[in-house]
């Protein structure tokens, strides 16, 4: 097993995930998903055993500190030199869950953004994956604005 960057070669693959770990109003579409390989694939980590996709991270550093719903649908807030990563999706294979690997593909971000020089990343979740994030030193700032796909979310930030 490697964690290495998406390319357009991935796109199938990481779409059937997406979709598979988020319901419909909450997944980010085929079309999203390829806009964001082409501004810049390095921030999507995918865990890829032997060809196959079992997890994936994706983000984008930007200079704004807290997620918001807009940043789901357009990159107009994506720089590459910006202080905060934040995620949009932390998906494993339904047949791969449980396993330790969306995980592993973590520690690898976090790895990454310190090495980058970041100041921390952001990202919302549902309250039951509270407890998953706090594990890598995220905290909990409570109730997020967000109000994508429907559904009530909490921001989580990990600041180095």
């Amino acid at each position: 097993m490697i964690i290495r960057h998406a390319t357009s070669a991935d796109l199938d693959s990481v779409t059937l995930i997406e979709a598979s770990s988020f319901n419909e109003l909450e997944a980010a579409k085929k079309e999203e998903i390829k806009d964001r390989i082409e501004l810049d694939g390095s921030f999507f980590w995918l865990l890829d055993d032997n060809g196959e996709i079992t997890a994936f991270i994706q983000g984008f550093p930007t200079k704004e500190e807290n997620l918001t719903d807009d940043m789901f649908h357009t990159p107009e807030k994506f720089d590459k030199n910006g202080g905060w990563l934040m995620l949009l999706s932390v998906a494993a294979h339904p047949l791969h869950r449980g396993r330790g690997f969306a995980s592993k593909v973590m520690r690898r971000v976090i790895a990454d953004c310190r090495e980058q020089g970041r100041k921390g990343i952001v990202l919302t979740c549902k309250e039951r994956l509270i407890p998953f994030y706090q594990r890598f030193g995220f905290e909990n700032e409570g109730k997020s604005a967000s109000e994508h796909g429907g559904a009530v979310w909490y921001q989580m930030r990990l600041t180095f």
